[in-house]
């Protein structure tokens, strides 16, 4: 990154900052939240308008049933005023409708029993001195008798419920045995009648909705990037530093080492005072990611920890290898795989899912090939199909056992190592490039004898060398890397010091190391037991077929049903626990801080 420090006169810096949004490459360190009332209130208003957007972008009403009444209104309907207001007013009177139109719905319900219910009959009783009470009961519970003791009417009835009603002279004590209830407000067609008026209030305002969407989606659209812009140069502004009694402020930019020349070129041609110059670490630089189009794919998984700081390495190209490999493992189905695909490929259809189809897609892929070579399928065993054994397919595939231990198993083992001596090998390219050699050899020392002993032992097997020979290449490495570790940990200090060091950091490092590779086996174990239930959900599936008949139908929901969850909760943890492997034990490993920031430069 190139750092510039911009001196400006006060009156001139927001002219300045639209240029620099121009150019589109500078990033002003600034907050990304409200800092004051003034850019709060442009916060809330761009909120507003991204809701707005998002409501008329997901609009819909293909499959309403007024959907013709719908459009036809729209192309009639005008929108008048402020589109964001209108739009955020519109969607609240469609919530407040459709509560209102439920809540009819539902006295329409308590309504029908009592039919076409008359208020100024009852009313004309109750002149006369006569008073007329309602009840319901159940229907088990109504007693013929009281039609004998009480001037009662039965009104309807069904399985459940019996509602009648009784008539007393006014002022007399009644004492019926069922309770009162209120009577009915109005009339089953003025309920209708109700609900009919607030659905052509609804079909209206859903109108106004398409009508907005028509004609002012593009606007609103336009009207978000240029107030987008606004906020942004603002919060720019706010961070300048007051000089010369607030004649003067002071801007600080980066922008790319290839943007460089340019943007000179750009700066000379405005008239204005900068300084231009290499970021340093303390400037904490913003930080831009350079990956190729797969890569990049996995960069949201690296932002999920941090950006690496100015000095760090970029840990997304590790993540996209291990992290697919190690979803893959958890799957460790090639059938499940191929679902991820479709998934994928169904993903990028829609809008909202668009960016996240790719992934889908590759992790699908990598199941695929990973099912594969641990020959599963659907939770079968495919090394055990006839095609597989003639065309020797079955000897590529991860046998049973591995020197006596379960083969994905040792798999999973060996892949962890893998991981965590790659972890140290970044570790010590890193810090020997921030730190030089002479400050970075208690690193080099554990990173020489943990790899070289596990490659010394990998090529004794290998080559089946005599234990003898790799004992001593083990020995050797040891001997060279207690010297880094020991006495030159730190140049300059103390050796007695160092030794000390050195003998704390072995002990944290053997603990530790044991632990980080035992982790790797929740690799194997995730895959063992989605392939345990999903064979579980099999038989239960084959047991339900019997003969046939109607048994394939039990035989098809039980396989679809139990592949279904099988896949969801396998899913959830083949994303969660590779994310872990990589945030934990390879960051922990390769010393990876993420403290960095995004660079967010101002743009149009």
């Amino acid at each position: 990154m190139t750092k510039f420090s911009f001196i400006l006169l006060t009156g001139e810096s927001e002219a300045f900052l639209g240029k620099l949004q121009e150019l589109g490459v500078v990033d002003i360190t600034r907050s990304v939240k409200p800092v004051d009332e003034k850019s709060a209130q442009m916060f809330d208003r761009l909120s507003e308008v991204r809701r707005a957007i998002a409501a008329l972008e997901d609009l819909d009403y293909s499959k309403d049933p007024d959907r013709e009444k719908i459009e036809a209104l729209a192309a009639s309907t005008e929108p008048q005023g402020c589109r964001r207001k209108l739009t955020l007013k519109t969607l609240d009177d469609i919530s407040s409708l459709e509560t209102r139109i439920a809540a009819a719905r539902k006295s329409l319900e308590t309504l029908a029993p009592w039919g076409e219910f008359d208020r100024n009959a009852v009313d004309d009783l109750a002149g006369k001195g006569l008073q007329i009470h309602f009840h319901c009961v159940q229907s088990k519970k109504f007693d013929p008798e009281w039609e004998k003791d009480y001037a009662l009417q039965v009104i309807s009835s069904d399985k459940n419920n019996t509602w009648f009603v009784t008539v007393t002279k006014s002022g007399e004590p009644y004492d019926f045995p069922v309770p009162e209830i209120p009577a009915p407000a109005m009339s089953v067609a003025e309920a209708e009648k109700n609900i009919c008026a607030l659905k052509e209030e609804l079909i209206a305002s859903k109108a106004m909705l398409l009508s907005l969407r028509n004609n002012g989606l593009g606007h609103m659209r336009e009207r978000l990037e240029t107030k987008t812009a606004e906020f942004d140069r603002y919060l720019a502004e706010t961070v300048a530093t007051e000089a010369a009694e607030g004649y003067l402020c002071i801007f600080e930019g980066f922008a790319p080492q290839q943007e460089r020349a340019r943007l000179v070129e750009a700066f000379d041609g405005m008239g204005i005072l900068y300084l231009c110059e290499d970021a340093r670490v303390e400037d904490n630089p913003p930080i831009k990611l350079r990956n190729n189009r797969f890569v990049r794919m996995f960069e949201v998984l690296t932002d999920m920890y941090g950006r690496p700081v100015y000095n760090g390495f970029d840990p997304t190209p590790y993540i996209s290898v291990f992290f697919m490999l190690f979803f893959a493992m958890c799957m460790g189905d090639a059938g499940y795989g191929l679902i991820l695909i479709l998934a994928g490929l169904a993903l990028g259809k829609v809008k909202s899912f668009k960016s996240l189809a790719p992934l889908v897609t590759v992790l699908g892929a990598a199941t695929v090939v990973v099912g594969f070579f641990f020959h599963t399928f659907f939770s079968i065993d495919i090394s055990q199909w006839e095609w597989v054994k003639t065309s020797g397919l079955d000897k590529v595939m991860v046998p049973g056992k591995i020197i006596g231990y379960d083969g994905t198993m040792v798999v999973a083992i060996i892949v962890g190592i893998i991981h965590l001596c790659l972890a140290m090998i970044v570790r010590t390219v890193n810090a020997t490039k921030n730190l030089g050699f002479f400050h970075s050899l208690s690193i080099w020392g554990w990173t020489v004898f943990i790899v070289g002993t596990i490659v010394a032992l990998a090529a004794g097997m290998a080559f089946n060398l005599d234990s003898s020979v790799t004992k001593w290449i083990i020995i050797g490495l040891g001997a060279v890397a207690a010297i880094g570790i020991f006495p030159l940990r730190n140049i300059g200090k103390n050796p007695l010091i160092n030794i000390g060091g050195g003998l704390w950091e072995t002990y944290n490092t053997a603990t530790g190391l044991l632990g980080d590779v035992l982790s790797y086996l929740r690799l194997y174990a995730l895959g063992l037991a989605g392939s345990m239930l999903g064979f579980a959900f099999n038989t239960l599936a084959v047991m339900a077929r019997g003969d046939g008949g109607f048994g394939w139908i039990a035989f098809i929901a039980i396989a679809l049903i139990g592949h279904v969850l099988n896949i969801a909760m396998a899913v959830l943890g083949a994303f969660v626990h590779p994310l872990r492997l990589n945030f934990l034990e390879f960051f922990k490993n390769s010393d990876y801080d993420g403290s960095g920031r995004n660079y967010n430069p101002l743009k149009k």
